[in-house]
């Protein structure tokens, strides 16, 4: 069986992209040499290099490959090898153009850029298949090598294709999905606007239309996307197993960037022996911490709990955001301890030598283009010190507190055309609530919504459009054994095939949440509505609003304004031994806060009042022990209660009662008695 940890590993990854075939020959033993000097412990080569490695059809040049190799092992540095998938070479397009993907709009996209792949094309799989198989046999047992490295973020930037070769594979993956064409129509409901199919033969992929297309075909090209690339990872994951047994594969997942909502992690996270994530700070004014313990606790999660590996991000700017700030001094360093504190067992860097060509030269690098005279650098030699300092918390788990439902196939479907309110967001929701819970500093997991939650005092469901009967009865039995749930407006309204489940809304969840919707009342752009509530402090809502019917639920907060004026808007109902609640509006961050405050009385979870903001405080347990990261994302120092004694790891210093981390620091206690 493959290792779950990079082979060879002892400590925690440090390191980043290498690419030295950026670079002449005679800058290689420098880099190695400034390696050992900022304490990295690994580097991922090889992910761009398919045009170098096989430089003509079937004319192979591995010397450079293995000179690099071979340095850094005499080095002490560990290699993640990429396969070169991402990226075939220029002969290899202009023998099958074909390959390149083609758009909804029927556009073939051209050679130039990265990861324009037609994942349904016969002839870029062999030809995967080939340099994968070559690149096993001649490294699989490398003294250097540590894990494989799988293509690279599959899909970004394109997931879709629409070609003719899509089209045939898409009506080879309803066969085995469906078995018949009459079970594709009632999933789709193709009855409505007469597009019923007589044959297989007749179905294409959801190309350009007059007007919205059937959702239902939609979604399930959403799904035959997602299939086609995973069964190419596996591919090439089981060539590398079978040729390089006992070493780990791996690809690099991006769980919470929006813009890579085209894949279901949930599925992909049990094909990989390693689950590793990039992570890149969206810097557009909010709280960019909070977004990273949200990626890094989803990360976890994919991974069953496990600990997982951040193998991409920045040590300050990127280059692709419309502006693209430094990171302040000791930001990288929080930002890489954080995702250390929610379970990441090292802190890799896009990357090792920042490029003078190319698209992202104006990337930083652990290496900056000022050399070793730089802020950045100085910032990396210390974090490199920090990693080593934290050695024993490897292969410990994050422990967690509550659990936020998320369904990938969920938000495909929500996103699809003609819904009740474009300014609906699932996944503005998703980071909301978050950022609530983040705030009363409870420490989440994600979970699929037919996972076991049996675990949790408090599920929050955020969005869930899409919910499976599956779901539904999961989620009922966990209110009826004793769990605390709270809901969100326009969730369970749709089965797995975009058709609305039978009955009022909210479909699965009337029975638990004790109320039926009778109708959606979106509001318009910069309306609001009023709630008023049993204190008599009201709270401000605005984008949706419904007619709730209670059926046993108590209301909690009215609608104070709006065309529900005067009926329920936030509802609690016992149920079993648990509570179930649900919001029918969205709340700002004051409301959440008000809500959550309620349902966390009642899931039994007491405030964190003696935590001040944006000071996370996470811990990881396992053999080796018990460790409170304590994470100081502001502009003070501050003090945080410590349970029982400890060592401080980053600076050796004893701790005990209240403990200091200064403005903008990180502290790792190793608690005693464990």
């Amino acid at each position: 069986m493959p290792e779950t940890t990079p082979r060879g590993l002892t400590g925690l990854a440090f390191g980043g992209d290498y690419n030295p075939e950026q670079w002449p020959e005679s800058v290689w033993q420098e880099d190695v040499r400034l390696m050992r000097e900022a304490g990295v412990t690994m580097v991922s080569v090889g992910i761009f290099s398919w045009a170098l490695l096989e430089p003509s059809p079937g004319v192979y040049d591995f010397a450079w490959l293995d000179r690099v190799l071979d340095l850094l092992h005499e080095g002490g540095i560990r290699v993640d090898l990429g396969t070169p998938t991402v990226a075939p070479p220029a002969w290899f397009y202009r023998a099958h153009p074909e390959a390149l993907p083609v758009t909804e709009d029927g556009v073939r996209y051209e050679f130039g850029s990265r990861a324009a792949i037609c994942h349904s094309n016969a002839d870029y799989r062999a030809a995967a298949a080939d340099i994968t198989t070559r690149l096993a046999e001649r490294y699989g047992d490398h003294p250097a090598l540590a894990m494989w490295h799988v293509h690279n973020e599959y899909g970004v930037p394109v997931s879709a294709c629409y070609c003719d070769s899509c089209a045939a594979h898409f009506r080879r993956w309803l066969a085995a999905t469906y078995r018949t064409v009459d079970a594709v129509n009632d999933a789709w409901g193709t009855a409505f606007w007469g597009q019923r199919y007589a044959g297989f033969d007749q179905i294409n992929p959801p190309r350009r239309t007059p007007t919205v297309g059937n959702p239902g075909q939609a979604l399930d090209y959403r799904r035959f996307a997602d299939a086609t690339m995973r069964e190419n990872f596996r591919a090439e994951r089981d060539i590398l197993h079978r040729l390089s047994p006992g070493v780990p594969v791996t690809t690099n997942f991006m769980t919470a960037l929006s813009q890579c909502d085209s894949v279901d992690y949930w599925a992909w996270g049990r094909e990989v022996d390693i689950v590793t994530n990039d992570h890149y700070l969206i810097t557009d004014g909010r709280r960019t911490h909070v977004n990273l313990a949200m990626a890094a606790d989803l990360t976890r999660s994919v991974a069953g709990g496990a600990p997982w590996l951040l193998l991409e991000h920045s040590t300050s700017g990127v280059n692709w955001q419309p502006r693209n700030p430094a990171k302040a001094p000791g930001q990288m360093a929080r930002n890489s301890l954080a995702h250390v504190a929610r379970g990441s067992d090292g802190a890799m860097f896009f990357q090792w030598r920042q490029s003078r060509r190319g698209a992202e030269k104006f990337h930083s690098a652990m290496l900056p283009h000022g050399g070793t005279e730089t802020r950045v650098w100085r910032e990396v030699v210390e974090l490199g010190a920090a990693i080593d300092c934290l050695a024993t918390v490897r292969s410990t788990r994050t422990e967690a507190d509550v659990a936020v439902l998320w369904d990938w196939q969920s938000w495909w479907a929500q996103n699809l055309q003609w819904r009740p309110s474009e300014d609906h967001d699932p996944r503005e929701r998703a980071d909301a609530f978050y950022e609530a819970l983040y705030d009363r500093h409870l420490t989440v997991d994600f979970a699929h919504p037919e996972a076991d939650l049996s675990r949790y005092p408090l599920v929050v469901v955020p969005a869930l459009y899409l919910m499976t009967k599956a779901a539904g009865v999961n989620l009922e039995r966990y209110v009826d054994g004793g769990g605390t749930l709270v809901v969100s407006y326009f969730s369970g309204i749709v089965d797995e095939h975009d058709a609305v489940h039978e009955g009022a809304y909210p479909g699965p969840l009337r029975d638990v949440l004790g109320l039926t919707v009778e109708e959606f009342s979106p509001l318009l752009q910069g309306q609001s509505v009023r709630l008023a509530g049993p204190d008599g402090r009201e709270l401000a809502a605005d984008v949706w609003s419904e007619f709730v019917v209670p059926g046993g639920a108590e209301t909690v907060w009215t609608y104070a304004d709006g065309l529900p004026a005067g009926r329920p808007a936030v509802t609690r109902h016992r149920h079993g031994r648990g509570t179930a609640w649900y919001v029918s509006t969205r709340l700002g961050a004051d409301g959440l806060d008000a809500l959550l405050e309620r349902a966390a009385e009642d899931a039994g979870l007491a405030p964190r009042t003696d935590l001040p903001r944006d000071v996370e405080v996470v811990r990881r347990t396992g053999e080796s022990g018990s460790y409170l990261f304590a994470v100081n994302h502001t502009a003070s120092d501050a003090k945080v209660p410590l349970e029982t004694h400890g060592t401080e790891l980053l600076t050796g210093e004893r701790a005990a009662g209240r403990l200091a981390v200064p403005a903008g620091a990180v502290r790792v206690v190793r608690l005693d008695g464990r």
